[in-house]
Parts: structure tokens; C-alpha cells; sequence
């Protein structure tokens, strides 16, 4: 049994893919930075020269670790500027 109140049978997974995007838009930024870094690293990985191939793929998990950490910080960053910055109408919360 799901404790989650936000749970419905009748929701598909496309549709609570869209909604979880809508509601926290940095998430699949920072999937989709994290995928192009890795894709792209590994299209490099035939022309890296002398350079081990550990090394390579030392490199290519610390870019693309930094683009999902800097999308999640900036995630943080606009959620406490809409929280505590955006004046807010009389009425919300």
C-alpha cells in the first residue's frame, strides 16, 4: 500500500514524468546536461591521443557530476528566490 497522497492509479508514467518536470524544471536539465556530457565524452574517447583511458573517463564523470551538481544548485537557488523573494498575493501560503 503507497503512502504517497500524490499517487493515482489512473496517472501513467508519462504524465507524472511531465508533471514532476513541471514542478521542479531543473531536474531533467540536469539529466539531459548529464547524458549530452557523457555522449559527448564518449565520442571524444577515439581521439584522446596519449592520454590513458582511465584518466578519460576520470575526467568525463567529474563534468558531468559538475553540470547535475550546478543544475541542482541552481534548482535551489530559484526555489528559495520564489520563496522568500517573490512578493506574494494576500491570499497564498
Amino acid at each position: 500500500m503507497c503512502s504517497d497522497k500524490n499517487w493515482s492509479a489512473d496517472e501513467e508514467h508519462s504524465s507524472k514524468l511531465v508533471r514532476k518536470a513541471r514542478e521542479s524544471p531543473f531536474v531533467p536539465i540536469g539529466m539531459a546536461g548529464f547524458l549530452g556530457v557523457v555522449a559527448y565524452g564518449l565520442y571524444k574517447l577515439k581521439s584522446r591521443g596519449d592520454t590513458k583511458m582511465s584518466i578519460h573517463l576520470i575526467h568525463m564523470r567529474v563534468r558531468a557530476q559538475g553540470f547535475v551538481v550546478g543544475a541542482m544548485t541552481l534548482g535551489v537557488m530559484y526555489s528559495m528566490y520564489t520563496e522568500y523573494f517573490v512578493p506574494k498575493e494576500p491570499g497564498e501560503k
